[in-house]
């Protein structure tokens, strides 16, 4: 028997609010994945020696008797005006994720057997935790295990506000049946790429955090050699101490060599998966997401390669944050969309 009609009519209502909201907080977290990226960049990771004000502040010091006052309060971390505004901006705007992420969930719970209500819940869960991830930047001195964990948070939280939208807009796709059955042998190199730009966004994450990005200073080769000089067991010792103060990093150049010649590495395994699976998808009929998912891959090497013969401009760095999360979104995308469209005939 169907639904009332009002009933049916109130769901779908229902349901437009959470798509809208989900939609609203994807593009939010885009600005936080972003601006926490400039927060990094700049240095400014310590702008506030404390959490969750900035010097005491519910914004942050910027009269002269305010930073004289919180010069006093924490005399080993002097005001530095250029770096309290970007980390308390990043908080602000993360902290306004939270907000409207709880705000999902409670539409969630009002209707409880529709769709995207488990993964409203994880998604909760993983952005409390990414607060928590957020204060212990602060309160160990980014620490780079904690700094690529809140990294890796970050993107987790946008790609699963994405997966939600797609989850809740979701209206029974079809294709033509030989595209179907193409598409559905591919699946494996799909998941197997999205595996990939994970584990090599962990990676950036760490060349970030150890700051390795400048280790090479030359491109395709590193300091003139193919395989340079490099200490593997120092620059992957993830059971570092935690130390006083990891800003600027404290490996030695051999080990932040080693970060960074194996993200190059990562960047070579996932341009061949990519676009081993944008050339099958061409071949499958999905050539719009074969030309999309090899466009966002050569923009992101592209962005890679400039950021070292360039030396790290702050603009594209922080734009290869941005196309990180651009390829990851593309691919989840595609492998979601593999596993839940249907044949648009049936054959026997």
């Amino acid at each position: 028997m169907g639904k009332h009609p009002m009933a049916a009519r109130e769901g779908a209502a229902h349901t437009d609010w959470r798509l809208r909201l989900a939609l609203a907080g994807t593009l939010l977290a885009v600005v936080v994945v972003v601006l926490g990226a400039f927060t990094r960049l700049v240095d400014a990771g310590l702008g506030c020696p404390d959490w969750p004000g900035c010097y005491g502040h519910l914004t942050w010091p910027n009269e002269e008797h305010e930073i004289l006052t919180a010069n006093q309060a924490f005399p080993h971390a002097p005001v530095e005006t250029d770096k309290t505004w970007p980390e308390m901006v990043h908080r602000y705007f993360a902290g306004s994720l939270l907000l409207l992420v709880g705000g999902l969930t409670v539409l969630a719970w009002r209707r409880r057997g529709q769709r995207a209500f488990k993964q409203t819940h994880i998604l909760l869960a993983l952005i409390i935790l990414q607060a928590a991830f957020g204060m212990w930047t602060v309160t160990l001195k980014l620490w780079p295990q904690v700094v690529t964990a809140h990294l890796l948070g970050g993107m987790g939280t946008l790609a699963m506000l994405w997966l939600i939208v797609e989850r809740l807009r979701n209206k029974g796709r079809t294709i033509p049946v030989h595209e179907y059955r193409a598409l559905q042998k591919i699946r494996p190199l799909a998941i197997a790429a999205v595996v990939a730009v994970a584990l090599q966004i962990a990676l950036g994450g760490w060349t970030s955090s150890n700051y390795a990005a400048l280790a090479c200073a030359d491109f395709p080769t590193c300091h003139g050699e193919w395989w340079p000089e490099s200490d593997f067991q120092q620059g992957f010792n993830i059971a570092q101490q935690i130390g006083p103060s990891y800003l600027g990093g404290t490996m030695e150049s051999d080990a932040r060599t080693a970060i960074h010649v194996t993200h190059r590495i990562g960047a070579l395994l996932v341009s061949l998966l990519v676009l081993a699976l944008a050339a099958l998808a061409w071949r499958a009929g999905s050539r719009r997401w074969a030309v999309g998912l090899a466009g966002a891959l050569v923009l992101q090497v592209g962005l890679g390669i400039a950021n070292v013969v360039l030396y790290l401009p702050l603009p594209v760095a922080v734009a290869h944050n941005a196309g990180a999360a651009l390829l990851l979104l593309g691919l989840l995308t595609f492998c979601y969309r593999i596993q839940t469209v249907q044949p648009a005939t049936r054959q026997t």
